[in-house]
């Protein structure tokens, strides 16, 4: 008899711990800071999507790692919207009815612009650490949204410093015909008239093209002081590269900030030393340093630039919601708009991220970096800011 009601007592007690486990596990989701991000996991913006992506996730690791964010962990919600505009703002609703205090857009300039409407509509604070066309900011009225990518007009203002550092007087501009590639192109054309440089040679590698020689011909003809590659899209890159180095031209190359992506690394194997690109990732900066030795140290690889982006747009949210002492969206909005000298691991060293008022782009416009590739690797830095 005993022993029944032991036994007894016993599967009582297990049941009502199993209830009492059931009935916290709803009250600890409940407790988590939800964090939302819009990524590519399929489209034509997968490949610089990803990277971002995982430096989000490396700065939720060490942020719960560290007991989260006041106290609470962070839980990450990751939707994918294939680079596809209406499917990015389906997401972003998804993300914010699930409970989202803040979203992180990581895929194409045109889904991260649709997805604002969302997040204007629900007063729910949004941010892209990477994308860089400067529209994203002007084209709707939304003070809830950020950015925090090296703007296009940043780039060519750092290259052009650059330039005139090494008195550039006549240069050629060849690029692509993709949408961005277009958009990158005027914005280095108007900084290169607005600086006095003469253009003597616009030349376009379309997409689908299996070679650029007639176009680097043209430029051969022209004999620039320096040519200063606009492309975005690898394909049509690499084409410009192969005809540069076969038909042994010896202008100085200026590339935009796509070079700066390690693809080229294999991709463009021998055909790359010397060239000069535009970057925000400085390998001698000590803050640069710590987060590269952690993140190979967790993942067993070397992180670039995107992935910092990625670290320190999840890092900046993590900032703003511990001044805010809340989750509460407006006081995050207040507290991220506020933003002043924050550090991160991207830009020069003396760099900081920061928000001037009734202004939402927040990297340093004298915060990128030009650097030089020596062989098949990424090198030294060369020059720093636009001035």
């Amino acid at each position: 008899m005993k022993r029944s009601i032991f036994t007894f007592t016993r599967s009582v007690l297990a049941a009502a711990a199993v209830g009492t486990a059931m009935m916290a596990m709803p009250a600890l989701a409940q407790n988590t800071i939800k964090i939302g991000m819009i990524t590519d996991k399929v489209g034509v913006a997968k490949a610089y999507a990803e990277p971002v992506a995982a430096g989000v996730s490396f700065a939720v690791k060490e942020l719960n790692a560290k007991g989260g964010i006041l106290g609470r962990q962070v839980e990450l919600l990751v939707e994918d919207d294939q680079a596809k505009p209406d499917v990015s703002a389906t997401v972003a609703r998804k993300l914010v009815d699930a409970g989202a205090v803040f979203l992180l857009s990581v895929s194409l300039t045109p889904a991260t612009q649709q997805a604002q409407s969302v997040t204007k509509e629900s007063k729910t604070p949004h941010m892209t650490p990477s994308n860089s066309g400067d529209t994203l900011t002007t084209q709707v009225d939304n003070p809830n949204f950020w950015q925090t990518g090296p703007l296009g007009s940043t780039q060519i203002a750092t290259l052009l410093s650059y330039a005139k550092n090494k008195n550039y007087k006549r240069v050629a501009i060849v690029g692509e015909n993709s949408d961005l590639g277009q958009l990158t192109t005027r914005f280095f054309k108007a900084g290169l008239e607005k600086a006095g440089i003469e253009i003597v040679a616009e030349e376009i590698v379309p997409g689908g093209a299996t070679t650029a020689d007639p176009q680097m011909q043209k430029v051969r003809a022209a004999n620039p002081d320096a040519m200063f590659m606009t492309g975005i899209t690898t394909g049509p890159n690499l084409l410009i590269l192969r005809s540069y180095r076969q038909l042994g031209l010896k202008t100085p190359v200026l590339a935009n900030y796509n070079m700066s992506v390690p693809v080229y690394m294999t991709a463009a194997k021998g055909l790359i030393d010397g060239i000069v690109f535009v970057d925000a990732f400085d390998p001698a900066k000590p803050a640069t340093m710590r987060f590269v030795e952690a993140y190979k140290k967790d993942t067993g690889v070397e992180p670039y630039n995107l992935i910092g982006y990625g670290y320190d747009g999840m890092m900046m949210v993590a900032d703003a919601i511990t001044r805010a002492g809340s989750t509460d969206k407006e006081k995050i909005r207040a507290t991220m708009q506020a933003t002043k000298s924050y550090k991160g691991v991207m830009g020069s060293a003396d760099s900081a991220y920061g928000f001037a008022d009734g202004k939402r782009t927040g990297f340093d416009t004298n915060g990128m970096v030009v650097r030089v590739y020596e062989g098949d690797k990424q090198g030294k830095v060369v020059h720093v800011g636009s001035k």
